[in-house]
């Protein structure tokens, strides 16, 4: 594979995760990436992988979601290179950042995981963060991993109501 398209892809994430407040997920730039067919799933792998070595973007992982965060350095290289990018396609990234925006930002902002302790419980971490500030922060032990599993899975999916039922209890 020559470089030259290899930089495009790279400048494409860098571009996606420069225009977001929040994380990424690997999936959500993925899904873009080859929903528009820009190129296939192991050259963005590959490009995603340089850019990690690069030290341009981080990538946490937590719950089986990696998540991709643009760095000082990627953002210097982008404002560089940004326009070799071409306008179609920065449009294109527009378009579908503002379509996907909340869904997004939700996924990347409720994070959820549990692990075993030193006690033989397994406990469950929960977590919700808007524009990047812990809103609440939850720790639960409980006696087996398909508990703690069930936790994650419904914080996914009720950390609203929770939160709004504890701030009613609290205050």
């Amino acid at each position: 594979m020559t470089q030259e398209p290899l930089t495009l892809y790279k400048l494409i994430i860098l571009y996606m995760l420069d225009r977001v407040t929040f994380p990424l997920t690997k999936a959500q730039v993925s899904d873009f990436i080859l929903e528009k067919e820009y190129t296939n799933f192991l050259t963005l792998q590959q490009a995603t992988a340089e850019l990690i070595d690069a030290e341009l973007i981080t990538a946490s992982t937590s719950r089986n979601r990696t998540y991709l965060e643009i760095t000082a350095e990627g953002r210097e290289t982008l404002s560089f290179f940004r326009s070799r990018i071409n306008n179609s396609i920065r449009k294109d990234i527009d378009v579908f950042l503002n379509e996907h925006e909340l869904e997004m930002r939700n996924e990347a902002s409720i994070l959820a995981d549990y692990y075993k302790s030193m006690s033989g419980e397994y406990e469950a971490h929960l977590q919700a963060k808007e524009k990047g500030v812990t809103v609440i922060e939850l720790t639960l032990s409980v006696p087996d991993e398909d508990t703690a599993s069930a936790i994650c899975a419904n914080w996914q999916k009720k950390n609203q109501d929770i939160y709004q039922y504890l701030i009613r209890q609290l205050f």
